[in-house]
């Protein structure tokens, strides 16, 4: 019985933990959208993502959602790259970076998803079709946002509506209230991306 309880202890820490670091990280980038220079907001933002990565990994990890699993290490690359464009303050990244970027990602795509359907024997479950809605929202979304490309909001949309219901299905209630007030920051953070483009054209 104290085992139980630990280990549902554990596992809300750990909610909380992943949950927390990733609605803080998409809170600041979208800040960052609405000002002048938002080079310290998305630091902090893409640092804020990749301290949450680890408690995601391992609540993934638990209930056997493999390719989102692979998906959140598969950001990294994309999230240093985030940080990289950040401190630069501009578009530009290292040719030679970005492609690692691209194959690595596309590597942990599919390393997870194969994993996933060998586990469950092909694709089986409405959790598989979630998990890669998730997969393409999130490494996608972290790209096109990493190279300052206001189509990464959209992106993160879909990855958070694809997430709550996941998260709902699979009782990490925290979770998935947390993703939920994500798409709220995430549609903040689409317009206020859309106004500094216009603002930027005039």
């Amino acid at each position: 019985m104290n085992g139980y309880i630990k280990m549902l202890d554990f596992d809300l820490l750990l909610q909380i933990w992943g949950g927390t670091g990733y609605l803080l990280a998409k809170l600041l980038l979208a800040i960052a959208e609405g000002v002048d220079n938002g080079r310290k907001w998305r630091i902090v933002g893409w640092f804020s993502y990749l301290l949450g990565i680890p408690a995601w990994v391992i609540l993934l990890v638990s209930k056997n959602n493999w390719v989102i699993a692979a998906n959140d290490i598969g950001c990294i690359p994309s999230m240093i790259l985030g940080i990289i464009t950040a401190w630069k303050q501009n578009h530009q990244a290292n040719k030679i970076y970005e492609k690692f970027v691209k194959f690595f990602t596309v590597f942990m795509i599919i390393m997870g998803t194969s994993y996933s359907i060998y586990y469950f024997r092909g694709i089986t479950t409405i959790s598989q079709v979630l998990e890669i809605l998730v997969i393409i929202g999130f490494l996608s979304g972290s790209y096109l946002l990493a190279k300052n490309n206001h189509n990464g909001w959209l992106l993160f949309a879909l990855m958070c509506v694809s997430i709550v219901i996941l998260m709902a299905i699979q009782g990490k209630t925290l979770l998935a209230i947390m993703q939920a007030i994500s798409i709220i920051i995430v549609i903040i953070g689409y317009i206020r991306a859309k106004k500094r483009i216009k603002y930027a054209h005039q």
